[in-house]
């Protein structure tokens, strides 16, 4: 048993025959009145979130949420295949339980699976994944306006919106949490890409600099 008094960020508890993951919480003491704790709550099966109050002495059963390690192999109709990397066993997951950001998913690419109590709720894909564009208008070279953008297919078949000078061949670094992507060059590796981004960094450190210079001779 947990008490609300002690909820953190990320622990997860039952209440109501549901399973509740905390995202936000504050400890409230007003001048008058009962303390309580003000929080926001995530339904971990269906993923609504609410906000709700609680009083710091309420108890509630604590939840555990398993995560195990597995692999993505081949989609069969509305089946998707995960194999256990520990046993090797190979189970079923309906499309309904898979979250959006799961169009990102390549086959053979690591997940995390998430159950309770035996029942798969969702689907976890890698913080990062590299994808090639395979499809998208043709890009402009020096083209590198940030407003502008278009269509592009990537090879999971999913679709984003990306600037003009992306073209077909090009790979994408995404982040799956938020859809935000970095440009891969051509043959560039990620440690290729840190060193030049540190690069265009410092460049940009060396123009602001020399800004200020000039504004102070000014």
């Amino acid at each position: 048993m947990i008490s609300a008094g002690d909820f953190r960020n990320g622990i997860t508890f039952e209440m109501d025959g549901n399973v509740y993951s905390i995202i936000e919480f504050q400890h409230v003491k007003p001048g008058k009145g009962a303390a309580f704790v003000r929080t926001k709550i995530r339904n971990v099966i269906t993923g609504a979130v609410t906000e709700k109050t609680f009083n710091p002495n309420d108890k509630y059963p604590s939840a555990y949420i398993e995560k195990k390690d597995m692999q993505y192999l081949y989609v069969d109709g509305d089946l998707y295949y995960f194999m256990n990397l520990e046993s090797y066993e190979q189970i079923p997951i309906n499309k309904s339980v898979l979250g959006d950001n799961f169009k990102f998913v390549n086959e053979n690419m690591e997940c995390k699976v998430l159950s309770y109590k035996g029942n798969v709720f969702g689907v976890e894909p890698p913080l990062f994944v590299e994808l090639k564009v395979t499809k998208t208008d043709p890009g402009f070279k020096g083209d590198t306006a940030t407003n502008a953008t278009k269509p592009a297919i990537l090879e999971t078949g999913a679709e984003i919106k990306v600037p003009l000078f992306i073209e077909e061949g090009d790979i994408l670094r995404i982040d799956t949490r938020t859809v935000s992507y970095t440009h891969l060059r051509a043959h560039e590796t990620p440690e290729h890409l840190v060193c030049r981004l540190l690069l265009e960094k410092k460049k940009k450190k060396k123009k602001k600099n020399k800004k200020k210079k000039k504004k102070k001779k000014k």
